[in-house]
């Protein structure tokens, strides 16, 4: 099922082809259907979130926001294991966030001209909790502890019913663990267009985050391409992972690990990159073996139809290839992970060594699991608290400032033609020197 090749034997074409991920979903159709929800959205507002609730998740919400006393009994619906399983993921969660705070900037460029650089939460920020094939509690923690961490006073979570039209217990469960009291059941695109513009029921936010379907990251992509809208976090596409194996690695351990991204779904992808052939076949073996006795096979299956096994020369070759791909997830199974790690430019998040599964950073490590995809890990790196803040910059000049830059400035606008910019300094240095202003 999953193809190995040897890397040095493949042209440039080639070599192209085996790192080149699933084609995008996105198409003239769905752009035109999510661009027709958003719409109605906007002008039908509850009732459209009512009918595309009937439509597209088999449930209208028995109400679109979630009652506090919902919200509260909600951890009571957990098991004992499963409420602690949360309680540890978050406080793990929030110490690694809580080391990203930042404080101010302040850095005096020439005598007289201070600069700085001052941070301020975003005010209502929109949390988008996917729920299709099974409710993601984790993904509520994983958006919800750095909006908490960052001081956003609004937070604000949605989330698709169950068949039930209710909200899932442990979504609102972990939810309450960060103190979120603002829930609706909503979800798809019609999610996203409610948080942008706002309902009867629902005050818009300023931005978007969270991971979803393509129905969903196409809404987001529309709505932040609007001035009237609400900005969105960052790109992203269907799960993948690139694993980095030498010949000490455990190939059941690394089969586990390729299988636990391919069983997102069909279009995630799956990569071994690896120094040793016989690693390669027993990987493939076990992938095989394992695949069998997946609940989500069938799925996995598909996934894996889009993957397959490089073969590199050495592993600086194999972290070359790998930093061409720019996983969301790189996981470097060899004897010394950490010599390599300088020499890795581009991917999400990095796992080291063979102890390290993919599956702790998903979960319970406490880095964030909201991560870019689709090679856009090159120019995009994973959700922290930053995401959550504007940074605002701020100068002053005293009037010996001003006469020792102000020249400098008069000089550069004429440079651009710029004949006011030069003015409102020259208005000033003329006032200093006692002269009128008129």
């Amino acid at each position: 099922m999953l193809k190995i090749l040897q890397w040095q034997s493949l042209g440039a074409r080639a070599r192209a082809d085996a790192l080149a991920r699933p084609a995008s979903s996105t198409s003239e159709e769905l752009c035109r259907g999510v661009a027709a929800i958003v719409a109605r959205v906007r002008a039908e507002g509850d009732e459209a979130l009512m009918d595309f609730a009937r439509k597209f998740d088999g449930a209208a919400p028995v109400s679109l926001r979630v009652p506090a006393d919902e919200i509260a009994g909600a951890s009571a619906k957990l098991t004992t294991e499963q409420r602690e399983a949360l309680a540890s993921a978050r406080d793990n969660i929030l110490a690694f966030h809580e080391a990203q705070r930042s404080g101010p900037i302040e850095v005096a460029t020439r005598p007289g001209v201070v600069c700085r650089r001052v941070t301020r939460p975003i005010d209502a920020v929109g949390l988008y909790v996917p729920a299709g094939s099974a409710p993601l509690p984790s993904t509520t923690l994983m958006l919800a502890v750095p909006a908490e961490v960052a001081g956003c006073p609004r937070r604000v979570l949605v989330t698709p019913p169950r068949p039930d039209g209710r909200a899932d217990p442990s979504v609102l469960a972990s939810a309450a663990l960060t103190g979120i009291d603002e829930i609706y059941v909503v979800g798809g695109a019609q999610a996203v267009a409610a948080l942008a513009y706002g309902t009867d029921t629902i005050t818009p936010v300023d931005k978007i985050y969270g991971p979803g379907n393509a129905w969903v990251t196409e809404a987001k992509l529309q709505v932040a391409a609007d001035p009237e809208g609400a900005a969105c976090d960052l790109p992203a596409g269907p799960s993948e992972v690139l694993v980095i194996a030498d010949d000490t690695a455990l190939a059941d351990c690394v089969a586990a690990d390729l299988l636990s991204q391919a069983e997102h779904g069909t279009d995630s992808q799956v990569l071994l990159v690896t120094v040793s052939e016989s690693m390669a076949r027993q990987v493939r073996d076990a992938v095989e073996h394992q695949l069998t006795d997946l609940p989500r096979a069938e799925i996995a299956a598909g996934a894996l139809a889009n993957s397959r096994i490089l073969v590199t020369r050495d592993l600086p070759e194999a972290v070359a290839v790998s930093n061409r791909y720019a996983p969301e997830h790189l996981i470097l199974s060899v004897d010394d992970p950490e010599s390599l790690m300088d020499s890795v430019t581009a991917a999400g998040s990095v796992f080291l060594g063979h102890w390290t599964p993919e599956s702790l950073g998903d979960y319970c490590s406490g880095t964030n699991h909201v991560l870019p995809t689709y090679g856009f890990a090159r120019a995009f790196s994973g959700l922290g608290v930053e995401d959550f803040q504007r940074r605002i910059t701020v100068q002053s000049a005293t009037p010996e400032g001003l006469k020792g830059i102000g020249p400098t400035a008069v000089t550069l606008a004429r440079l651009e033609g710029l004949e006011a910019h030069a003015s409102a300094v020259e208005v000033r240095l003329r006032a200093l020197s006692g002269r009128s202003v008129a």
